[in-house]
């Protein structure tokens, strides 16, 4: 018999009234409270963080916006759980976007691994992933150094820069140049693509953003329907001859595997635009703000193991020398807790389930909806103490620090996990802890400190540089020396 305690209860919460309900808690989502204080506050009135809720976008673009959501690090990892969850058209949540978006086809995010595709689309990225991993470092070294040399000329010119603008534009090029060798800006979308690509994300996510409009514009327009696909077919087609051409090497190991190219190249599209060139645009400047407000004194030892590790590489940036720098990755995984790029995940129930938070267990039905917001998951002060809310750069370093690593969540499974064709994981976890490494040794190769000032923006973190410290010591010191 179960102890008082494993006696499953009911899920606790409310869904109010049908529509009125709904309406006003998205509302509250955007407006009102905001994403972090809504789920906060729900937690709080019902004294549970496992609780029903309705989440946006609801009516009239969602069917159903009620579900069951999972709010600390214990019950979270159910959603990982394709055993108990089912994945298919779940990717943004309760709402799905036209396939017309995609150019008629389920794309690998939409299914559910148990679907013959899904393994298939997978094992291309795996394998386009492998085919090109020696040029990962160097291409992010040219395209990254080459905007910091454009942010020092602009704090020359007006004492501020802004580095979203200029990372929107680095990271399109860097991508296509990483895993095509084709850069976007020498085919015929030549400076458009981050353009078109960050429409064609907007199309997708607009249930799901507030552009700051006051909300009698921006519920009818945003929040209540969906965009015509229409509207940015132009720009899906110029994309879409962009990596017809660009990416003939991967769309050949793809009909090997048993897709078709077409098939294939609208995956290779959603996924090099959607999931890694959408991921960077708000990866790098969170990780960007949170180093930066660290301070110097953070910097300064940032600068110290980086130099020392690239000195004993003979003065190369190389894995090996990356793999040592145990306070970068650390700082890298810290943001990625505290703001990991994709908030939300879902799962639908398989079976009747039973879900563990800390303090109780909980009975739901098969059928019905999962939620997490991941960051209430993984700022769990049960888990990370009194300063689970606040970046602690040094947080995974050391042995006691790697068994933290279990709860940091942000590529749809545990970090200490790894992607494969029969999970949900991110197929490019590994690219995306390596890309944010490689900005913070670029940063500080080249700067002793830095200050910037920090705000938000549509999906993310916005950062503008106020002022850079050259490097007094290591390569890129003998360099500015030189110069």
């Amino acid at each position: 018999m179960a102890s008082p305690s494993r006696v499953p209860k009911e899920v606790p919460g409310s869904y109010g009234f049908p529509y009125v309900s709904a309406i006003r808690d998205r509302l509250d989502f955007y407006y009102n409270q905001g994403q972090d204080k809504y789920f906060e506050s729900r937690v709080e009135k019902y004294g549970s963080t496992v609780v029903r809720i309705n989440v946006p976008p609801g009516p009239f673009m969602a069917r159903d916006p009620r579900v069951v959501a999972v709010l600390d690090a214990k019950s979270f990892p159910v959603l990982f759980d394709v055993t108990k969850v089912e994945k298919k058209d779940l990717f943004t949540g309760t709402y799905m976007p036209s396939t017309s978006l995609t150019g008629g086809y389920r794309v690998c995010s939409y299914l559910d691994p148990s679907e013959p595709t899904h393994a298939k689309v997978k094992q291309m990225l795996f394998s386009l992933l492998a085919s090109r991993k020696d040029a990962f470092i160097p291409t992010f070294r040219t395209h990254f150094s080459s905007l910091l040399a454009t942010v020092e000329s602009q704090l020359v010119l007006s004492g501020k820069s802004d580095f979203n603008a200029l990372n929107d534009a680095t990271s399109f090029e860097f991508i296509g140049d990483a895993y095509f060798g084709v850069l976007p800006s020498a085919s015929e979308l030549g400076t458009t693509g981050p353009t078109k690509a960050a429409k064609w994300l907007i199309w997708q996510l607009h249930p799901l953003v507030t552009l700051g409009l006051p909300k009698i514009l921006e519920e009818p327009l945003l929040h209540s329907f969906h965009l015509p696909p229409f509207l940015v077919s132009g720009d899906y087609k110029a994309l879409y001859k962009y990596f017809s051409a660009a990416a003939t090497k991967a769309l050949d190991t793809a009909e090997t595997l048993g897709l078709t190219r077409e098939e294939a190249c609208h995956n290779l599209l959603f996924a090099t635009v959607f999931n890694s060139y959408g991921g960077l645009k708000v990866l790098l400047p969170g990780i960007l703000a949170r180093v930066a407000g660290a301070g110097e004194k953070f910097h300064q030892r940032l600068a110290a193991e980086i130099r020392g590790a690239v000195e004993d590489a003979g003065g190369k940036v190389t894995m090996a020398a990356l793999e040592k720098m145990e306070l970068t990755k650390s700082a890298v995984w810290e943001a990625l807790r505290l703001d990991p790029p994709v908030k939300f995940q879902y799962g639908r129930a398989k079976t009747d389930l039973e879900i563990e938070s800390h303090d109780a267990v909980f009975a739901v039905k098969k059928g019905e909806m999962l939620f997490g917001y991941q960051p209430c998951a993984t700022k769990d002060p049960r888990v990370f103490g009194a300063t689970a809310a606040e970046f602690v750069g040094d947080r995974f370093v050391g042995e006691e620090g790697s068994k933290l690593l279990q709860y940091v969540y942000w590529s749809n499974g545990r970090e200490t996990e790894s992607p494969s064709v029969g999970n949900k994981q991110c197929p490019g976890k590994n690219l995306v802890v390596l890309v944010g490494r490689l900005l913070v040794v670029e940063l500080f190769l080249r700067y002793d400190t830095f200050t910037a000032g920090v705000g938000t923006d549509l999906l993310g973190t916005k950062v503008e540089f106020s002022a850079v410290t050259k490097a007094t010591s290591g390569p890129e010191a003998v360099s500015n020396q030189q110069h």
